[in-house]
């Protein structure tokens, strides 16, 4: 479903990626970790198409990126759906407007039908009954399952997930992880998820890849990448600093 292939990309003299190399097949759920400021989120953009790399390609089901125009990029944008870090709703919508924003604009689908399809993503997320609220009166996990209800309510064939834990408390967690885990079942999709969030990547993962140093280092399933005896990798997943290394 999707490919990256040595991609490359800097930012003035900092090279974020090195030569990614990744293949993740139609339904898998795929989980990245790294640390901060290790390009997972810049990998995101790339694979989504909202920015270009400096090299290398990358293929959504079976086409390539480099060198569409944007109203082509628009078309491959459509395959996806994207669960923001910190939700991303507009503050004066109600929850409907929100999760409505793309298929209104497109301008398709009678009043009707599109209040059925966010009555359905509601109904997915089990926030029924929540159409009329603003984010400003909703939970942090709230407005991440609205967040994910604006994801899925036209049906993308991907889901992008930035840190979907970030900021929850661990039972609040455990119910977005499950939630993901429903969506990806229901709903037949592939999944990518960017998390720093052990216990997450361990529940929702099929597989796992780690991006160390500009390139993926490790790639198993979370028994082998959180039983792997390879420092860098332990190290991480076990939260212990590298005591030759100052992080402040």
């Amino acid at each position: 479903m999707i490919e990256a292939r040595d991609l490359q990309k800097s930012f003035g003299s900092t090279q974020v990626l090195k030569g990614v190399n990744l293949r993740i097949e139609k339904g898998e759920s795929v989980v990245i970790i790294g640390s901060s400021g290790g390009g997972k989120s810049v990998l995101l953009k790339l694979i989504i198409g909202l920015i270009c790399p400096d090299a290398g390609d990358v293929i959504v089901d079976g086409q390539s990126l480099c060198g569409l125009s944007e109203r082509q990029l628009i078309q491959v944008r459509r395959k996806f759906g994207m669960l923001f870090q910190g939700a991303a709703l507009f503050d004066s919508m109600t929850v409907a407007e929100n999760i409505s924003f793309v298929l209104r604009r497109e301008a398709v689908l009678s009043e009707k039908e599109i209040a059925e399809k966010v009555g359905d993503a509601l109904d997915m997320v089990q926030l029924t009954g929540t159409e009329l609220k603003k984010p400003a009166e909703l939970s942090g996990g709230m407005r991440k399952r609205v967040g994910l209800a604006r994801a899925i309510v036209y049906q993308p064939e991907i889901i992008l997930y930035d840190e979907p834990t970030t900021g929850l408390d661990p039972i609040v967690s455990d119910s977005i992880d499950h939630l993901m885990l429903k969506v990806c079942e229901k709903l037949k999709v592939t999944s990518i998820v960017v998390t720093h969030d052990m216990r997450s990547a361990r529940r929702v993962a099929g597989r796992i890849l780690m991006l160390h140093q500009g390139e993926i280092y490790a790639s198993g399933t979370p028994s082998e990448i959180f039983s792997a005896t390879d420092p860098v990798i332990h190290r991480f997943v076990n939260g212990i600093s590298d005591p030759q290394e100052h992080v402040f």
